[in-house]
């Protein structure tokens, strides 16, 4: 009498053990829990017995398994449309097609079956898993009925290997993979059929018969070998009278025959079905642990792109067009991305969702580095450069996981003086022409909403000055079929004028006037329009000079689109919530009793949103050697606070995990966008910076200590194409200043020389003699211009070991100081000035906003960029000086007051000779030429 193996047994002991391995999932990953998804078309009664039976062992086991219902009317293209959702979801780890599907149109169900990831198919029928069944390669899904039939041949303790199998059956679900598995535990098998020849001396010489040919009962005694082991996997329905219900289940083999001849015998039922059950759960929870595994992995599986750095150094474009860039999606695979969390643009660069802040908020921080410069020439010393060529250093070079975080380039610089901003030579971010123009639009959409607010303040005040109270009233909540309702955003308007009522028509005359009319002062009026681009004739003009506007004229100008207060929103929202709140309280104006009028006022924040839904997701792009970059936000540091955004960094520091680095830029020198960074952006997010960067040049010092003035486009002077320690030395309290503001912060400070060719070796031993004895942390040559990450393997290599340092980081005032204590504090501590002065416009900001309590916001100083005093013609490291602060104006929604030092424009001019002379489209290759 052959034994029974219990497919119900084995399945319970398999559910325990699976059940333990979610806990210790959990216990690894908090709120971690695996995701089952049963999609079923229809409502046939058969299917949901077994999704019922399916839901009840997941739940059991601690999966979440839901039963996703889909109606009879749906089509093929709806169906594959929410499998990719489910696909994208990275909290669905399996996913399973209840089949056969009950639908009114044909759907072709392989097509659905192949529509399920592989990654995901814990069904095992996608014909990647199929395939890689058939060779050997059982790192994919097994189908889970022959799953489950090798488990219980090995639990009755039949030896596979060398046995003789024989497979009667040959479907998709369960003969031909089980003919497969048989074969790679080295039985020797054979696949018999309807149409075999000598069917039953075929199937009397097996010593493992698994039998799955969808007859009842078919295979009887005198078919099988004594001794054998019989695995029916058939299920079938015939009629019985004497059961209750008429009919009973059997399976292929007729049992009562077979189990005195076999020595072992699946019951049907109770053998393989709960099998099918548990190989399914077991499948979800090896996907589980997959994907689980990536959350806790430390070093991700990033395969760099080489280079071949060339003698002398090609032009920049040159050089990225040497290179051919991964596919973004394979770079985002990398360092560990997942489904829904990247939207593609093309295949060189992704939008990067803020689902991945959620999904790795449990993992701890990289370690974070602040890249600056020193009081930089118009040239500019290469901060963006080493930037790039320090996280090539340190992910291709030491296996760090480390991403850059990049501001996005301005078309007025890219298309007036500077030209292109991705770095240079090998260490620049490709492709720079996407990364250099409009990239995935995010500043366009900043000149949108900021454009659209413009115009809405115009139009309102036009509005209020030709209509009545009660006009505006009707016109702003209007009677529509006889209803009239108030918008969220008028509810919210409400609440703030302290009127506590939701129904329009109950509003006293005194409320309705008091809701309708803004009463904007046109002399408070701080939004202008903006372009991104450099255009001169825009800084001030008139609007309202149609008859049309009925002489309600005023004047205005534009700025350039990055000194915007939307794009400063933008850099420092930490999500959709943040962003919205703070676009609703920029203030545009104030009215005629004195209070701030904000963009909620006029109705416009829930547009702006989605004008911006998107901007808020930075971009993924990466270096000339394959590592990863996000680009985000682009504000200007002498007008804005001149870093890239909060949203970039903590994505790409839950991304690197605790081992790696974000290397994040902050505009021009210490003094101004570091000094932002720590005090205004840091403030704002949250984060603690581990260590700075001062980036450095021979030429930048030079200056510093005397030297003639270097132009952009004119030949540099003798003494910056020789050697000349005596000038240098003289230039040296520049980056020792810089090297200061960096120790003021409490967080070691790293000196980058970024080499030149007319540098020479006693020239940086100068500078680095003098920059270590000043406390600096190290002073390193960096040569990553011309070789990428490996010259400035040196550099990574100190920003590793100051990043192992216990820093003292410190904000440098406290926001409940004073306007004037703050003022008096960074320009006392960053810039070297001995005093301030305020004019009398100033003083007049300062008292205003102290009564109208905005006074404890911090400051973001507006300074020229080209010296550590307010005068761009003073060089090198003076002394106490006094700073003129000519005039103050309130950013509410980014949260801090602007001190404008000296003449800063807020809408640059083109050069005569601008870089648009350079910059052409070849038509007949497509390429974009001369922008470097």
């Amino acid at each position: 009498m052959a034994s029974l193996i219990s497919g119900t047994e084995v399945s319970k002991d398999i559910q325990a053990k699976l059940k333990q391995d979610v806990i210790e999932l959990q216990n690894n990953l908090h709120n971690f829990r695996p995701g089952l998804r049963i999609v079923q078309v229809g409502g046939r009664e058969d299917s949901n017995v077994y999704i019922r039976m399916k839901i009840k062992a997941a739940t059991e086991i601690g999966i979440d398994a839901q039963h996703v219902k889909f109606p009879r009317t749906i089509s093929e293209t709806e169906l594959l449309m929410e499998l990719k959702e489910m696909n994208d979801d990275p909290t669905v780890h399996g996913i399973i097609v209840q089949m056969p599907l009950d639908c009114e149109y044909d759907i072709d169900s392989h097509k659905v079956t192949d529509a399920v990831s592989p990654e995901k198919d814990v069904d095992g029928l996608h014909t990647i898993n199929e395939g890689r069944t058939a060779i050997g390669d059982l790192k994919g899904f097994l189908p889970c009925t022959p799953f489950g039939c090798i488990e219980l041949i090995k639990r009755s303790g039949v030896q596979i290997s060398g046995a003789k199998a024989v497979v009667l059956g040959r479907s998709k679900i369960v003969g031909t993979p089980a003919s497969e598995l048989l074969k790679w535990e080295n039985a020797t098998v054979t696949v018999c059929h309807s149409r075999t020849k000598n069917l039953e001396d075929e199937v009397r010489s097996a010593d493992i018969l698994v039998v799955g040919i969808g007859r009842p009962e078919m295979v009887r005694g005198s078919w099988v070998k004594p001794g054998a082991v019989v695995i029916d996997c058939g299920i079938n329905v015939i009629p019985d009278s004497t059961k209750k219900t008429g009919k009973r289940l059997v399976g292929d083999v007729c049992f009562d025959e077979v189990k005195s001849v076999a020595s072992h015998i699946t019951p049907v039922p109770g053998g393989v079905g709960p099998m099918t059950v548990a190989m399914l759960m077991k499948n979800t929870v090896i996907s589980a642990q997959r994907a689980a595994a990536k959350l806790l992995q430390r070093q991700w599986s990033l395969k760099p792109l080489h280079i071949n750095p060339v003698v002398p150094v090609p032009n920049d474009i040159t050089i990225a067009r040497s290179q051919h860039p991964k596919d973004i999606a394979i770079l985002a695979d990398e360092i560990g991305l997942v489904g829904n969390e990247v939207s593609l643009y093309g295949n060189k660069k992704a939008k990067v969702s803020l689902k991945v802040k959620d999904r790795l908020k449990d993992r701890k921080d990289g370690k974070y580095v602040v890249v600056a410069g020193i009081t930089p020439t118009p040239l500019g010393e290469g901060k963006s450069t080493t930037l790039v060529g320090l996280v090539q250093a340190l992910c291709a070079h030491k296996n760090r996981n480390t991403i850059a975080c990049l501001r996005q380039p301005s078309q007025g610089p890219t298309f007036g003086i500077k030209g292109g901003a991705a770095g240079g030579g090998y260490s620049q971010v490709i492709p720079m022409e996407d990364f250099n123009l409009h990239m995935t639009g995010d500043i366009h959409a900043v000149t949108a909403a900021n454009n659209l607010l413009a115009a809405q303040l115009d139009t309102r005040m036009f509005h209020e000055a030709t209509q009545s109270d009660q006009a505006l009233y009707d016109r702003l909540v209007p009677r529509i079929k006889g209803q009239r309702t108030f918008s969220k955003i008028q509810l919210r308007r409400l609440v703030r004028l302290g009127i506590n009522k939701v129904d329009p028509d109950s509003l006293t005359k005194e409320e309705l006037g008091k809701f309708a009319r803004l009463d904007i002062n046109p002399e408070t009026i701080m939004w202008s329009r903006v372009v991104d681009i450099n255009d001169r004739y825009l800084r001030e003009i008139t609007v309202g000079q149609s008859p049309t506007e009925k002489g309600l004229t005023r004047t205005t100008g534009f700025t350039i689109s990055v000194a915007s207060e939307i794009m400063a929103v933008l850099a420092l929202s930490k999500d959709l919530s943040d962003m919205k709140d703070r676009l609703s309280k920029m203030v545009v104006a104030f009215d005629k009793a004195g209070s701030p009028v904000t963009a909620d006022d006029l109705g416009v924040t829930g547009a702006m949103m989605v004008l911006l839904k998107d901007a808020i997701e930075p971009t993924l792009m990466q270096t000339l050697e394959g590592t990863p970059v996000m680009v985000h936000a682009g504000p200007f540091a002498n007008i804005a606070h001149g870093c890239s955004s909060i949203v970039a960094d903590d994505i790409a520091l839950k991304l690197v995990g605790e081992q790696g680095f974000v290397c994040t830029e902050a505009g021009f020198g210490s003094d101004i966008g570091m000094e932002k960074f720590f005090n205004i952006k840091c403030r704002a997010s949250g984060k603690t910076p581990n260590a700075a960067v001062i980036v450095c040049t021979i030429r930048a010092l030079k200056m510093h200590g005397g030297g003639p003035p270097v132009t952009a486009g004119a030949p540099l002077k003798k003494e910056y194409t020789e050697e000349n320690l005596e000038l240098l030395e003289k230039g040296i309290p520049n980056l020792l200043k810089h090297i200061e503001n960096g120790q003021k912060f409490g967080v070691p400070v790293v000196v980058a020389i970024n080499l030149h060719s007319n540098d020479t070796e006693r020239e940086h031993a100068l500078v680095k003699k003098a920059a270590l004895e000043f406390g600096a942390f190290d002073a390193i040559t960096c040569t990553h211009w011309g070789q990428g990450g490996a010259g400035a393997a040196l550099l990574a290599d100190a920003v590793i070991k100051a990043c192992e340092q216990n820093t003292k980081f410190d904000f440098l005032y406290q926001t409940q100081a004073t306007i004037n204590d703050k003022l008096m504090t960074i320009a006392k501590n960053m810039y070297g000035a001995g005093s301030i002065d305020l004019t009398p416009k100033a003083k007049a900001a300062v008292k205003f906003f102290q009564d109208k309590g905005f006074d404890n916001l911090p400051i973001c100083m507006s300074k020229t960029s080209g010296s550590l005093t307010g005068d761009p013609a003073i060089k090198g490291a003076p002394k106490g000086f006094n700073l003129l602060v000519q005039d103050i104006y309130l950013s509410a929604g980014a949260g801090f007051l602007v001190a404008m030092c000296g003449e800063i424009s807020k809408m640059p001019g083109l050069p005569t000779r601008p870089c648009i002379y350079d910059i052409d489209l070849n038509t007949e290759t497509g390429e974009i030429e001369g922008l470097f």
